[in-house]
């Protein structure tokens, strides 16, 4: 004789509950458990990888994944947790790696389930801001709606604000970012960057701002040996190498470009490094009948470095 459908399912636990109740059993509430079906920890792996330096920024990038973590087993148990506020600033000189820490900040909240797609949207004070009345607030709301689901960046956001101008619409901007950083905080996150003097500034003469920023985090400068180790990267990633003698020579070449104004960090190693692949490209040219091998070709030698007016200029 057939036993009643409640007596299989156990303890005259009706089926359905019985399923469910089998399946929060069979699934382990560990941390590993999360990071595995997340995969979250290719992302945090990437951001060691890939970036050089800054220590204190991945650490708190780690901080921010483990509180998800746990929200996620807290919720497999039942327990509620209010939705923690991420909003950020990010504060530093150019090329400190921030648009590069917000992408990948993007791809953490997505896997765990904070938001919904993990795009960014990068935007300055023109993509927000228009220029006669009633033209504000359309920008801004449709920058929000493309960005909802992911990340928004406002890149030198205290632009913003200009008081010294009565007729600036920047404050409407700013009020509708508020309202929207506040009710829709579990389907946006708003990263706000800029230079750490200014953005102190701006959060000074907007306190609701300042309030729905739950991290800040501090992009320090490169140091000489950082640098070095992010000239290595991107050349490597350009299929290039130094020859002999040249990379020495590239060290020597960031020494005194370190000691210049309008020193942009790893943009402006980026930028060095595409003016030596231009003389090289100069020099292998000027040689039209040579026969030219793989080495040849991406082999950067002392005298494309040396020819850069850093070394003209100081000489």
């Amino acid at each position: 004789m057939n036993k009643p459908v409640s007596s299989m399912a156990g303890a005259g636990m009706p089926l359905a509950e019985s399923d469910a109740a089998a399946g929060a059993k069979a699934t382990p509430h560990t941390v590993d458990a999360v990071l595995r079906e997340s995969q979250v920890e290719t992302v945090l792996a990437d951001l060691e990888r890939d970036l050089v330096g800054l220590a204190p920024i991945k650490h708190r990038i780690r901080d921010i994944a483990a509180l998800l973590v746990i929200d996620r087993l807290r919720l497999r148990l039942g327990l509620q947790a209010q939705t923690p506020s991420l909003h950020m600033s990010f504060t530093g000189n150019p090329g400190t790696g921030k648009t590069t820490v917000a992408m990948r900040m993007a791809e953490i909240l997505h896997r765990l389930d904070y938001v919904r797609k993990g795009h960014l949207i990068a935007v300055t004070r023109d993509d927000l801001v228009g220029q006669y009345i009633g033209h504000t607030a359309p920008k801004t709301k449709e920058v929000l709606k493309k960005a909802m689901g992911g990340v928004l960046f406002i890149d030198e956001a205290y632009y913003l604000y200009r008081p010294e101008n009565e007729r600036d619409y920047g404050q409407e901007a700013i009020e509708i970012l508020l309202q929207v950083m506040e009710n829709h905080r579990d389907d946006l996150v708003v990263i706000l960057a800029g230079y750490k003097d200014r953005m102190e500034t701006f959060f000074q003469s907007n306190p609701g701002m300042s309030s729905r920023i739950a991290h800040h985090l501090d992009f320090p400068d490169y140091s000489h040996g950082e640098l070095s180790e992010i000239g290595d990267k991107m050349i490597a990633a350009m299929n290039y190498r130094f020859g002999d003698g040249a990379r020495e020579v590239f060290g020597d070449y960031l020494a005194r470009r370190l000691k210049q104004p309008h020193f942009a960090n790893a943009r402006s190693v980026r930028n060095a490094l595409d003016r030596m692949r231009l003389r090289q490209a100069s020099r292998l040219f000027a040689d039209r009948y040579r026969e030219l091998t793989e080495i040849d070709l991406t082999t950067i030698e002392p005298p494309d470095i040396l020819a850069s007016r850093v070394f003209i200029e100081q000489a």
